[in-house]
This record gives C-alpha cells, sequence and structure tokens, in this order.
C-alpha cells in the first residue's frame, strides 16, 4: 500500500490539537483532542465495562451536532473529573455552545481503569484536565508512557503478577487529499500481536517472566467453567479522526469499522472485563468515501496499538516490549 498511502505525523491532521498532562508518580494521566473551533463526533463501545462522558450527545438522535473537545483519561471512573478542567479551559476561551446566556463546552470523555499500578488514589483532576489543554498548544503527540498511555497495562487475564506496560499511540496516514489518523491508549485484558507480521509483542508473561503464556489459550481453557471473576482493570479508548466531511451518523459507522483495528491486534478484545470505546472526529469539509475511510481507520487504529505498546517503557517493576530479550527486533 506504500504507492496509495503516505504515512504522516498525527497532529498534521487540521483543526484539532493534542495535549498530554501525567502523574509520573501515581502513573496515571489525560491525553485531550481539541477542536480549533468545533467537530462532528459519534462512538462506539463494544466492551463490557465503559467509563465515560456525554456519551448520550453523539446519539445520532440527540440534537447536539458538533463538540469542543474529547478527553481520554486513566483514573477510573474518578478519571472524569478531569473534563471539568477542559471546561475550564475552553470557557476561559470563550468557547462552546451559546446558550444565549453563557458559552457552555461540549466535552465528551472516557477513561480505562488504571488503578492496580503506581498510586490507586492518584487519579487525574480538573487541574491535570486544564494541564493537558495548555500543554495542546505544543500539539504534543508523544506515544508510549505519557498522558492517558501513563498507567496502561496489558495481557491481565493472569492478575497483576503476569502483566506488562503499555501506553499510548498515534499513528496516520494521507491517501490524495484525505487524512485519517487514530490515538489509542491500549489497557487491554488480552495480548497484543503486530499487526503486518502477526507476531505477539505484549501480553501475559508466564511465571518466570521468559515468554508469553498465550492469553486467549489460558481462557479457552476456562469455556466449560463460569468464570465471574475475570480481571476487570481494562478498557482500550482511542478516537479516528480525519479531515474528510461526514455527520455523525456516518462517523459512527467509521467508528465501528475503526474496532477492527482493535481485533486485528488485541486477542481477547471486547471482553466484558473490557471497557473498549472508539470515537470518530471529523475536523475538515473534503468529500470521501465513507467505507474507504472506515477501511483505513481500521489500519490506522491497528497500527497506533502497535506504537503504543512498542514505545511503551517498563514502570514500577513492570516489563515493556522493548524491555524483553525474546522480542529482539521489534521496533516502534
Amino acid at each position: 500500500m506504500d504507492d496509495i498511502l503516505t504515512e504522516i505525523p498525527f497532529h498534521t491532521i487540521p483543526g484539532l490539537s493534542t495535549g498530554h498532562a501525567q502523574d509520573n508518580e501515581g502513573l496515571t494521566g489525560c491525553t485531550v483532542l481539541l477542536a480549533d473551533t468545533d467537530m462532528a463526533a459519534a462512538v462506539d463501545v463494544r466492551g463490557g465495562g465503559p467509563a465515560s462522558r456525554e456519551t448520550e450527545l453523539l446519539s445520532p438522535t440527540a440534537s447536539c451536532e458538533r463538540i469542543h473537545a474529547l478527553l481520554l483519561s486513566g483514573g477510573s471512573a474518578f478519571g472524569l473529573r478531569a473534563a471539568e478542567g477542559v471546561m475550564r479551559f475552553l470557557e476561559e476561551q470563550g468557547r462552546g455552545f451559546d446558550t444565549g446566556f453563557a458559552y457552555v463546552p461540549l466535552v465528551c470523555a472516557s477513561c480505562l481503569y488504571d488503578l492496580e499500578i503506581g498510586d490507586a488514589h492518584a487519579r487525574p483532576d480538573a487541574d491535570m484536565g486544564y494541564a493537558a489543554c495548555l500543554d495542546a498548544s505544543r500539539n504534543n503527540t508523544a506515544c508510549g508512557n505519557a498522558g492517558a498511555g501513563t498507567g496502561c497495562t496489558v495481557g491481565k487475564l493472569g492478575g497483576v503478577e503476569t502483566m506488562m506496560k503499555s501506553g499510548i499511540g498515534f499513528y496516520a496516514v494521507r491517501a490524495g487529499e484525505v487524512m485519517v489518523g487514530a490515538v489509542v491508549a491500549v489497557n487491554a485484558l488480552g495480548d497484543v500481536f503486530d499487526m503486518e507480521t502477526g507476531r505477539q509483542i505484549a501480553g501475559m508473561l508466564t511465571a518466570e517472566g521468559n515468554g508469553f503464556a498465550e492469553s486467549e489459550k489460558a481462557l479457552f481453557r476456562t469455556c466449560a467453567e463460569r468464570a465471574d471473576n475475570l480481571f476487570t482493570g481494562n478498557t482500550t479508548i482511542g478516537a479516528v479522526v480525519t479531515n474528510a466531511c461526514f455527520d455523525k451518523s456516518r462517523l459512527k459507522k467509521i467508528a465501528s469499522m475503526a474496532h477492527n483495528g482493535l481485533a486485528r491486534t488485541i486477542r481477547p478484545v471486547h471482553t466484558s472485563a473490557d471497557g473498549d470505546s472508539i470515537y470518530a472526529l471529523s475536523t475538515g469539509n473534503l468529500r470521501a468515501n465513507l467505507d474507504a475511510v472506515g477501511t483505513l481507520a481500521a489500519h490506522v487504529m491497528g497500527k497506533a496499538v502497535n506504537r503504543a505498546v512498542l514505545a511503551a517503557r517498563g514502570m514500577a517493576g513492570y516489563p515493556a516490549a522493548c524491555d524483553l530479550a525474546f522480542l529482539s527486533g521489534q521496533t516502534a
């Protein structure tokens, strides 16, 4: 596809800016996508345990057509407080929906569970959300242990003893004038695989830490059991962004197709113990083929998942892909 697609920096997609803020001791953080003015948006939730804010705004039957920001955050449901800081920042800028009496910023948010790593009482709050907005002035798209990726881990079917450090990833491409990019904080129950080769690059480790324990096979062994105690500290959250023009009903389809990128790179995925949510955002006015953009959304989402894992660094005693000798040769 090299003659059709050109990889581009995520921050070159017009119409929005990105910022991170994190607590490097408590190991949590948040990432904000700020629209220059506003943007059309939709969401597709596949996991069984999401933590989200203003989701109903994005329903095709809701009157709201545009939002002003999207927040991805750690801290489980506590992290939803960080959206208050995003609202404060936008209000200070005079941005929001004009009600006739005040401008009300429309901020959607999704959170992931990272309380099992670092300090369980360290959670993104309004000040951290505000700080992420300030960071967006430099359009920060750092990957790995940044923003919402600070406390991300994967391979948690066996519990905290055998999980690995993950992070946040960005990836974008151009096909002609159309740009499609993805950002994703990978905090999955399952294992992560290279989208091109199928090789496992992160996930549940063996008790000795010298190889992968293969989460899918471990889960298959429980088919005849009623297992209500899956490790529930998961949720992969992200967004795909395009400079093409789509309304929220069509963006809903693009968000749905983007989940194929998770299915290609994370196994198992979309379990009852995950809260997997993907947003789709439209920031431009180009005409484009819905199915082509949806297919590209899956492609960039899978690539962003891989980048999130390969860019992460080991922390709090949990190794990342870059720390594992048996993964030599893999690069971000």
